[in-house]
């Protein structure tokens, strides 16, 4: 999804919670993929929550800035399309969506400014039907029918997770000072080995290895080297890393260090 169209976030719903510390939990689940709006309705234990405040560590701006709702109805008057979670089987004739087609489904409409909600239920339970009739959509995932149940931070994280991927799919990790972590290789400071470099070190090994009498004997030397390079390669090592290889090869040629204690 291009900048140009990136959709806002859609409010997550946490309809009766339980616990604090599980509000805290899908609080924390939200920030480390990009969701900020959080709505609860009817907290069992009370809010504000300083339980939930604890467990959500750095995310507490989410906790803090939470709405919070009398009863579901209201929670979703402002809406356009709903999504409500739920492993079970609920005999409505609802769509059923997998979690990545639900986030597809979902950033269409922010998308055309339509304000969009996920529903997720108390953790004993879940959503009741009656909660679930209201919404457009079921959302499930793909989980062992054996043990179908996930917590409620779980649930969050899981849509949280696939709406990032499909938002911003290109960032992996921290965000760094120069670029966003891509998949792939990495290089921070140091650049790539160009491949003179490479080759400067593989002839350096290998005149070592050599002298050591390691490529033995001669007709099978090509095929070696063939295989020391081929692992080096694979390595896809940087400037810097080949001037360390470069650097144990020649400490290990001139032997130990004469001020070294050891044998």
């Amino acid at each position: 999804m291009t900048s140009a169209l990136s959709p806002s976030a859609p409010a997550i719903i946490l309809v009766e919670p339980q616990l604090g510390e599980n509000i805290g939990a899908a609080a924390r689940a939200m920030a480390n993929f990009g969701l900020r709006e959080l709505r609860l309705v009817a907290p069992r234990d009370g809010w504000p929550n300083e339980a939930a405040r604890a467990s959500a560590a750095l995310a507490v701006e989410i906790v803090d800035g939470a709405r919070l709702y009398p009863d579901l109805a209201t929670a979703v008057a402002d809406l356009h399309y709903i999504v409500a979670t739920t492993a079970r089987s609920r005999f409505l004739a609802k769509p059923v969506l997998a979690p990545d087609t639900a986030v597809t489904e979902i950033a269409e409409r922010q998308v055309a400014d339509l304000r969009c909600g996920v529903l997720f239920g108390k953790e004993r339970t879940g959503l009741e039907n009656s909660d679930v009739a209201i919404a457009d959509a079921i959302m499930t995932a793909p989980v062992d029918p054996a043990f179908a149940s996930l917590n409620l931070a779980q649930s969050v994280l899981l849509f949280a997770y696939e709406w990032r991927k499909l938002v911003n799919p290109h960032s992996l990790g921290r965000t760094l000072p120069d670029a966003p972590l891509g998949a792939g290789h990495r290089f921070k400071a140091s650049r790539p080995a160009e491949r003179g470099e490479l080759i400067g070190f593989y002839e350096h090994l290998e005149g070592e290895l050599d002298h050591c009498g390691f490529l033995f004997p001669p007709e099978k030397r090509e095929t070696m080297v063939n295989n020391i390079r081929t692992m080096f390669a694979r390595m896809a090592p940087t400037e810097q890393e080949v001037r360390t290889l470069r650097g144990m090869v020649a400490i290990l040629r001139r032997g130990p260090w004469q001020g070294s204690n050891k044998a």
